[in-house]
């Protein structure tokens, strides 16, 4: 049997990593300031969180939800400590994909009504009603395009007011720093006049956190940079650091009921491990505060560069964009420099989704790398 070829790859074979560095199957190493797509948010194999997955296998790695399982009470009670979300209720998935998915069906459930709002260039998974808001024809299939979508720019107030007013919209989703899309974000008045105004109209605000969420854009979740409350908040890719997990905070407003969300695997014995793991280190390590400081270096750093024409994003969640397609310079960057970046719909950009513990030496390398190749 072969693979099924969805995917382009580079001829890099990793065997193992530690901190932010990759080595392949002949030794080299890289510095990794992509992240595997933002999911590595403390580092390879960090030593707190591999004992933690260990320790738990040890004892038990896997139920269903049938049973009691103290370890979720737990991740839910430090999540909403440290993101200053405690009067939200988790329910626990396995990807960023499904917790869209979960959040768009909650808000349909909510209004008894199957509009959504959603905006150019996002991006919020490959499954039904996630693939069917996300702003790419080529992943849509005649299937998704069945879902009642509306697709409006950033910061056209009087285009989102018109479309909320209808009455038939049940949720509004959007990610405060686009990642596939290439780092856009909503400016603060826009972003605050949508959340008026779904609360004038009865419609649920999502707020896609699943990859700007988790510290990585210098504060615990991208929308807080903005001040206002989401009726329902979707995590993933950095919250285990590499285990697949995902989640919605859900508004204390919405009430559940047995059966409304379920899942075989969501919120397992080792999802919660290496979930707790990562908050633990956030907090303990001061990663947040780290990604937020580092950041504002990085964006200085991109002043010594004439050929960079922009700089998009807050924290570790960073663009830099250039007058020609990157395509080639990663390549460039992965076999010439050893160092790893990532690309967006935006094929000017260059992404850059490093370990919330990188440090300033490894901006420094970062930078004298990509001066050379240009």
């Amino acid at each position: 049997m072969n693979l099924f070829d969805v995917y382009p790859l580079y001829n890099v074979t990793p065997v193992s990593a530690k901190g932010m560095v990759i080595i392949d199957d002949k030794d080299q190493e890289y510095l990794d300031f992509y992240g595997g797509h933002a999911v590595i948010s403390i580092g390879h194999r960090h030593p707190y969180y591999v004992e933690k997955l260990k320790n738990q296998l040890d004892k038990i790695g896997f139920y269903s939800n049938a049973v009691q399982n103290p370890l979720q009470v737990e991740l839910a009670n430090k999540l909403g400590v440290l993101s200053q979300c405690e009067n939200y209720n988790l329910f626990l998935c396995n990807s960023g994909a499904e917790a869209n998915e979960n959040a768009l069906k909650m808000a349909s459930f909510k209004t008894g009504k199957s509009r959504v709002i959603a905006f150019k260039n996002g991006f919020h998974g490959r499954t039904s009603a996630a693939v069917a808001a996300t702003d790419n024809e080529k992943i849509n299939a005649p299937l998704n395009k069945q879902q009642k979508v509306t697709i409006l720019p950033f910061n056209n107030i009087a285009a989102f007011t018109s479309e909320v007013e209808k009455g038939d919209v049940c949720a509004v989703i959007l990610e405060a720093i686009q990642g596939v899309g290439g780092l856009d974000e909503p400016s603060n008045e826009f972003f605050t006049t949508i959340a008026k105004l779904c609360k004038e109209n009865k419609v649920l605000l999502i707020a896609d956190e699943v990859q700007c969420g988790f510290g990585r854009s210098g504060k615990f979740f991208g929308f807080q940079h903005h001040n206002i409350k989401p009726d329902i908040i979707s995590i993933a890719k950095g919250m285990g650091n590499g285990f697949p997990v995902g989640g919605i905070l859900i508004h204390e407003s919405i009430k559940a009921s047995y059966g409304l969300l379920g899942t075989t695997f969501g919120g397992n014995h080792l999802a919660c491990a290496a979930t707790t793991a990562v908050l633990d280190v956030l907090e303990n390590e001061n990663l947040i505060e780290n990604a937020a400081e580092v950041g504002n270096y990085f964006i200085e750093k991109t002043k010594e560069i004439p050929e960079i024409k922009g700089i998009k994003g807050k924290g570790l969640m960073l663009g830099i964009e250039f007058d020609f397609e990157v395509g080639e310079l990663r390549k460039k960057l992965i076999y010439n420099q050893h160092i790893f970046t990532g690309g967006a719909m935006n094929k000017k950009l260059l992404r850059f989704l490093p370990a919330l513990n990188c440090t300033r030496e490894q901006i420094d390398i970062f930078f004298n790398a990509l001066k050379e190749e240009l």
